[in-house]
């Protein structure tokens, strides 16, 4: 091969090589559209539209503990029945569907709501600024006190500052709970907590002395002091006094609107005032 041939081979070569790389450079065909453009992201459109869902399946899906009489509890037709169930029934009349009550253990309620296993919680779950920052909460329904509750022949406990170095009872994931650690323990000293998942074991673990006192709203113990015959006693005054709301997942300002003007509308017509006579006895206590 002649020396002007092979540089002419060469030179063809260079060209062929450039040629790819300028095509390799050149303009990348336009993408698809994006068929999501310009949509809010699906959990948002989820949230602004939950009031809608609930009226297209024609029902609202309730979680609430179902062992907490006279709140919410299964009766002896095995339905749940209570307080509680009564608020959500009227609130879901008044949005036109029907109530789905799922129960569940207080400790897992919140966490059942973030995961959309429920609509709302009517389940005494106390209005708390923590509990604001992940949920959103309707105006008050109900107001309770949290009294002190020891055995009958109890005379040593009388008060909060008297829990120093006793074993006390509560609810697992409570918002009792959660005063007797960050609140009472600073106060008055160490004292051991044991958590339950039912107020039911934390009476009869008191009754037989396996426990020295718990805290506990005494519309809510009432019925099963009574029931079990249990020897126990509320104590002193109230300790505190919280105010529960319905829950419901943040950013539903439709279903949270709507569900405020069921509760209100219930205030005026006097069917809450109705509710609460019914299962306590008494007028509303706010």
């Amino acid at each position: 091969m002649s020396i002007k041939l092979s540089k002419l081979f060469k030179s063809a070569s260079l060209l062929s090589v450039l040629a790819i790389a300028i095509a390799g450079c050149g303009t990348k065909p336009a993408p698809a559209p994006d068929a999501n453009a310009g949509k809010k992201p699906a959990e948002t459109t989820t949230a602004a539209n939950s009031l809608e869902q609930i009226k297209k399946a024609g029902k609202i899906r309730v979680g609430l503990m179902g062992t907490y009489a006279p709140y919410n509890f299964l009766n002896e037709k095995h339905e749940i029945d209570g307080f509680d169930a009564d608020v959500a029934k009227a609130v879901a009349k008044r949005l036109g569907v029907q109530v789905e009550f799922i129960t569940g253990e207080f400790s897992g309620l919140i966490e059942g709501l973030q995961k959309d296993k429920y609509d709302a919680l009517v389940s005494q779950v106390t209005i708390t600024e923590d509990r604001k920052k992940t949920m959103d909460f309707s105006t008050p329904y109900v107001k309770n006190a949290v009294n002190v509750v020891v055995k009958s022949d109890n005379t040593t406990i009388q008060k909060l500052e008297d829990f120093k170095g006793k074993k006390i009872g509560v609810g697992l994931g409570t918002n009792d709970e959660k005063y007797l650690r960050d609140v009472a323990m600073p106060k008055v000293g160490t004292f051991e907590i044991a958590t339950y998942n039912d107020v039911i074991t934390s009476l009869k673990d008191l009754n037989v002395g396996r426990i020295d006192a718990t805290i506990n709203n005494v519309f809510a113990i009432k019925p099963l002091v009574e029931k079990n015959q249990f020897k126990v006693k509320a104590v002193g005054e109230p300790i505190k006094e919280d105010f529960a709301g319905i829950a419901i997942r943040k950013n539903n300002p439709e279903l949270l609107d709507a569900i405020n003007k069921a509760l209100a509308e219930m205030k005026t017509d006097g069917t809450f005032k109705e509710i609460f006579q019914k299962w306590f006895g008494v007028d509303p206590n706010f």
